[in-house]
């Protein structure tokens, strides 16, 4: 498969990178906040590792929202 530029794609593929770039940002800057604002008695684990986990696409906000946080 080869790659395309930017100016390649459809405007409904161009649509689609756009919108999941969006909800990944949107899931990290979320998950980044809570984080921060979560006392570390709540947190799983050390706060310095769960941040560095939430950098991972769509995989880290979600671990952290499922695993991370303590109810």
């Amino acid at each position: 498969m080869q790659k395309k530029s930017w100016s390649e794609l459809s405007d409904g593929q161009k649509a689609a990178i756009l919108t999941l770039m969006s909800v990944q940002v949107s899931l990290a800057v979320t998950a980044w906040t809570d984080l921060a604002f979560r006392p570390a008695e709540q947190v799983r684990g050390s706060k310095g590792m769960w941040a560095a986990i939430i950098a991972v696409n769509f995989i880290g906000p979600v671990l952290y929202f499922l695993r991370g946080r303590q109810r």
